[in-house]
């Protein structure tokens, strides 16, 4: 019974597979001319047979090279891609259009499409933002070269969104190194950098009271963590970090958790200070004994 299955399927295959050699898309593709090729895919395209289309198209490009035709088959081509999502592809084939085809009415649009095509490709997020950069330059670049666009707005929106999302991921890292901080002394002096960079690339983010103050924590832990020797220059930068806050946040809801670290730190800054002046002033009278001595002897 499972053997007479396998034929009717194996026959089944087999029949379909006849079908579709015997269909107009395969006779189109085995025997068809050049011009019944070009005409053909432009009609499966105007059909939305994006697949179909694509395949002629692909096809007809090599030799189609120097003829009327060849513009608009590479064009046409880079939006069956699109239209199947395959997005890398088509950013790739309408950059290629808009550089050999630098004059053609379609270059516009070809740029545009590039760039919506990046932006289509990019990731959630907590991935990998590196796609995000290259599509927020291409949609940037777009703007600067077609400022009177009426894809214009379209972009800046696009632009703006990605930035956010490269806000979101920049923000979502700070915080994980402070999360992390707890183990490691060198989290927490990442966490510094990491915060300091975001605030330097989103200096108007609705995140940066709150990273204001993790990086009065984070330094004031990375100075309470530290060896004695680096100890007065890393709380002294806690301090500078606090005056920061305070500056900038006057009524921050964080001001009496960073007021505390700031205390401790303005504290050990003094101590440290105050023992140092204590061990140069015991240099100075180990240096000058010997003198003493030598002058009483005589």
């Amino acid at each position: 019974m499972q053997q007479r299955q396998i034929v009717r399927v194996f026959w089944s295959v087999v029949f379909v597979g006849l079908l579709g050699s015997c269909s107009p898309f395969s006779k189109l593709q085995k025997n068809g001319t050049q011009e019944e090729k070009y005409k053909g895919a432009v009609e499966y395209y105007k059909k939305k047979d994006w697949y179909r289309a694509g395949m002629l198209f692909e096809e007809l490009i090599p030799v189609l090279k120097g003829s009327n035709e060849s513009e608009m088959a590479q064009f046409y081509y880079a939006y069956t891609q699109y239209n199947q999502q395959l997005y890398s592809v088509s950013a790739q084939l309408f950059q290629r259009f808009y550089e050999t085809f630098a004059r053609s009415d379609k270059a516009h649009e070809a740029q545009y499409m590039y760039a919506l095509s990046q932006y289509k490709d990019t990731p959630k997020y907590n991935l990998d933002q590196s796609n995000t950069v290259v599509a927020t330059s291409a949609l940037q670049d777009f703007v600067n070269a077609y400022p009177q666009s009426e894809f214009r707005d379209e972009c800046t929106n696009m632009i703006l969104e990605l930035r956010r999302r490269l806000e979101q991921k920049a923000y979502e890292k700070a915080k994980l190194y402070h999360k992390t901080s707890g183990f490691n002394i060198a989290s927490l002096k990442s966490s510094v950098v990491s915060i300091d960079n975001f605030q330097k690339e989103f200096p108007d983010s609705q995140y940066n009271e709150e990273l204001a103050y993790l990086k009065v924590d984070a330094q004031y832990n990375y100075a309470l963590n530290s060896l004695e020797i680096k100890q007065k220059e890393r709380f002294a930068e806690a301090v500078a970090f606090y005056q920061a806050l305070i500056d900038k946040y006057p009524q921050s809801k964080y001001l009496k958790q960073a007021e505390k670290m700031y205390e401790t730190s303005v504290k050990e800054v003094e101590r440290i200070t105050k023992l140092e002046k204590e061990k140069e002033q015991q240099k100075q009278n180990d240096a000058n004994r010997p003198a003493k001595v030598t002058a009483a002897s005589n």
